[in-house]
């Protein structure tokens, strides 16, 4: 019998995928544990393999197109089986996390039946609804979306199948911008003042004071894993109180150290490596910064596992080192090779880049001396870390002397790290970084 294959939650934070190939095509046989596709998360590419057998009879979403938790990308079943009952199935999907691309796919299979009044049931209940005399053609989410900014349908010209109207065509007339460019369109403007019922748009604000013509702008869609980038950071930034402490680190020793370790091991160590070993040992005397804030409680991690930003061509990433604490720097570097390679392949699983209790950034290659970084949770603190620079210094005789430095600032979260904790962190990796013996002792 046919059956839906459904797209499902490869990684805790998806609410949609985007297919970015299909291994298996119509036809084609499956297998139970088969790799039918590659689905495109917030994070990673993550293979989704197959809990059914039989033949692809259908796939419903093309390569590069988006499904929402639970929508239906494809049919499987025996060859010959009819399958107009699943694709005429107008069950609700996936809700909220239901794509309006996906929508506009289903559509185009379905022909215009979804306009009609079989399209009543549907949504908002209004996807035929007669506004101005004539039948207005639009999809669920975008009737929702005028009736919150006090739109008329009628006004907006539909860009989808059949002159349909869709989210894109509202936001872009909400916006003052052209219906049928979607470019800023700055006589629509004052037009739009009298009838939005919106917060103020910065980007519609400044389109409409002619600061950025049709030709001087372009405009690039938000991706899955930058929408995540912004709501759990923007979360963070909001939710959790930060504070910051910097201080200069002479960093001489840290090369010295780096040189030796190479040539007498024959291997190139990264900075990073050293830096994060020396992070494990400091967490290990101040247990409070290596925890994490869970509302009526405080979860204190035992294992030092640390994260490192890896940038990304659409965002970042942070791979995690487990249990540095109990790892040699030359461990650490071998792994954090592995990590960075799948960070930039999009190979990560979600156990490889997730549940770091302390995070590390560095932009000292791009010559950024100093800068602050935003918490990563479940982490309650994040060190920043700066370029080294040759600076001359007043030394402990009272000499002027030329010396490697490197700020470090810590990001912490004051609801978990009281400042003397994170200064006293701050200061014991200090110590470290300057004197690696003292972590000895």
């Amino acid at each position: 019998m046919a059956e839906k294959v459904l797209m499902i939650a490869l990684s805790p934070t998806m609410d949609s995928g985007l297919i970015a190939r299909w291994h298996k095509g119509e036809g084609d046989r499956v297998e139970i544990g088969d790799v039918i596709c590659e689905v495109e998360t917030d994070k990673a590419t993550m293979d989704y393999e197959s809990t059914q057998e039989g033949v692809i009879l259908k796939q419903l979403v093309k390569e590069g197109e988006k499904a929402g938790i639970g929508d239906t990308i494809a049919i499987i079943g025996e060859p010959g089986e009819d399958i107009s009952a699943l694709l005429d199935d107008d069950r609700p999907l996936s809700g909220a996390g239901l794509s309006e691309t996906v929508h506009e796919t289903m559509d185009s299979l379905k022909g215009t039946a979804r306009d009609s009044e079989t399209a009543i049931d549907q949504g908002s209940g209004k996807a035929g609804e007669i506004e101005g005399g004539r039948r207005i053609k639009a999809s669920p989410l975008a009737r929702r979306l005028a009736e919150e900014g006090g739109i008329p349908l009628d006004r907006i010209k539909g860009s989808g199948p059949d002159g349909r109207i869709v989210k894109a065509d509202v936001e872009a007339y909400s916006a003052g911008l052209d219906n049928d460019t979607h470019m800023p369109a700055v006589d629509k403007a004052p037009a739009m003042q009298t009838v939005a019922k919106k917060p103020f748009d910065r980007q519609a604000a400044v389109d409409k004071a002619g600061v950025m013509p049709a030709d001087k702008v372009r405009y690039v869609p938000v991706t899955g894993k930058r929408n995540i980038i912004a709501s759990r950071l923007s979360e963070s930034m909001y939710s959790a109180p930060h504070y910051y402490l910097t201080v200069s680190v002479v960093a001489d020793n840290l090369i010295e150290t780096r040189r030796h370790l190479n040539e007498s091991t024959g291997s190139k160590v990264s900075y990073n490596a050293l830096l994060i070993k020396y992070v494990a040992e400091a967490l290990k005397r101040h247990p409070m910064v290596n925890a994490s804030w869970l509302g009526d409680r405080i979860a204190l991690f035992t294992s030092a596992d640390i994260g490192l930003a890896v940038a990304q061509p659409d965002g970042l990433i942070t791979p995690v080192v487990r249990d540095c604490g109990n790892k040699g720097i030359l461990a650490i570097e071998n792994e954090l090779k592995d990590l960075i390679e799948k960070a930039r392949n999009n190979s990560l699983l979600p156990e490889e880049y997730q549940g770091a209790g302390f995070t590390i950034s560095n932009l000292g290659s791009y010559g950024i001396e100093q800068f602050t970084a935003i918490i990563n949770p479940p982490a309650s603190a994040i060190l920043a870390v700066g370029a080294m620079k040759r600076t001359p210094v007043v030394d402990d005789d009272g000499q002027i002397a030329v010396k490697t430095i490197m700020k470090l600032t810590l990001s912490c979260d004051h609801r978990v790290i009281d400042g003397a904790v994170g200064a006293a962190f701050l200061k014991n990796l200090k110590d470290i970084i300057e004197d690696p013996l003292s972590a000895l002792y």
